[in-house]
C-alpha cells in the first residue's frame, strides 16, 4: 500500500491510495462515514422555549451541530457504567439565550472545556423581542451507521486513477475542445496531460471519441489498483486525524476476525 498526499488542510484531504484492491478502498470510505466514534447531542431538557421553532425542530438543529471529539469518551454501550451515565460517556451542554438576536452555535457552553461546537458561527434560530430559549442538552458518542448526527465523515468519495495514454497525435485540438476539465494542452504539436492534471480527468472519455483519427490517438483508462480519494471532515477531528482513526477501525476489526478464525 502507498499513500501520496495532494492536499491537506484542517477540514478536508485529497490522496492517491496504491496498490490496494477496491474493498480495501472502500473499507476506508465506509470507516469515514459510519464507523468512528463521535460526539453529538442526543437529548434535550427544555426549561424555556418561546421561540418560532418547536422543541422537535431545535432538538433536530442541536443534534447537527458538529462537536470537537476528544478520546477520552466511549459509547454508552462500552462504558463501565453499564449506560447509567458518568464522565467518560455523558457531556452536559446547555443554552441559554434572550431575544432580540440570532443564536449561533457559539452560544452553547460545555461543561468540558476539551470539548465545544467546532463552528461558533452555525445559525440555530433568530429571536425577536421577548423570545427566550433555555435548555440543558446531553450529548453521547456514536456512530454514523446509527444515525447521521454522529457522522464524522462528509462527502468521503473516491476514484479509480485515470490512465490517458496519448500516441501518434497529429495534433489538431479536437480533444481540447471537448474536455469538461479542460486539463488537455498541445505541447511539441500533440495532446499532453501533465501528472497533476491527470487526477482531474473523470474517465468521460469525451476526449477519446472526439478524435479523428484510427484508431485514437488518445486512449483513456484507468488503475484498477490505485484510487484517489477526496473527503472532508464536520470538525469534530482533523482530516488527518479522521482517516488515520478510520484505518485503526479497519485494523481492529481484521485483529478481531484473526481471533476469531484461530478459534475455529
Amino acid at each position: 500500500m502507498e499513500i501520496d498526499i495532494i492536499e491537506l488542510s484542517e477540514r478536508s484531504a485529497k490522496f492517491i491510495l496504491s496498490d490496494v484492491d477496491t474493498s480495501v478502498a472502500n473499507g476506508i470510505r465506509r470507516a469515514m462515514i459510519a464507523d468512528v466514534p463521535n460526539l453529538a447531542i442526543e437529548w434535550l431538557e427544555l426549561y424555556d422555549n418561546t421561540s418560532v421553532l418547536y422543541d422537535e425542530q431545535l432538538g433536530l438543529r442541536l443534534a447537527l451541530v458538529p462537536l470537537t471529539m476528544h478520546p477520552d469518551y466511549v459509547p454508552e454501550s462500552e462504558c463501565t457504567c453499564n449506560g447509567e451515565g458518568c464522565p467518560s460517556c455523558t457531556l452536559n451542554l446547555r443554552l441559554d439565550a434572550k431575544g432580540p438576536k440570532t443564536v449561533y452555535s457559539g452560544d452553547i457552553f460545555s461543561s468540558d472545556p476539551n470539548v465545544r461546537p467546532a463552528d461558533d458561527n452555525i445559525p440555530i434560530v433568530e429571536l425577536k423581542e421577548g423570545q427566550n430559549i433555555m435548555l440543558g442538552a446531553i450529548a453521547h458518542v456514536g456512530y454514523g451507521r446509527d444515525h447521521v448526527r454522529w457522522q464524522a465523515g462528509v462527502a468521503c468519495g473516491y476514484k479509480n486513477m485515470p490512465d490517458v495514454i496519448i500516441e501518434n497525435c497529429d495534433g489538431c485540438g479536437h480533444c481540447i475542445d471537448e474536455c469538461p476539465r479542460h486539463i488537455i494542452e498541445i505541447k511539441n504539436d500533440e495532446a499532453y496531460i501533465s501528472p497533476e492534471n491527470m487526477i482531474k480527468c473523470s474517465l468521460c472519455r469525451l476526449c477519446e471519441r472526439a478524435c479523428s483519427l484510427k484508431p485514437p490517438a488518445i486512449q483513456v483508462s484507468y488503475d484498477p489498483r490505485s484510487f484517489v480519494f477526496t473527503y472532508e471532515s464536520d470538525g469534530s477531528y482533523s482530516a488527518k486525524d479522521l482517516v488515520l482513526k478510520a484505518a485503526d477501525v479497519i485494523e481492529n476489526r481484521a485483529g478481531k476476525m484473526a481471533e476469531i478464525l484461530d478459534k475455529i
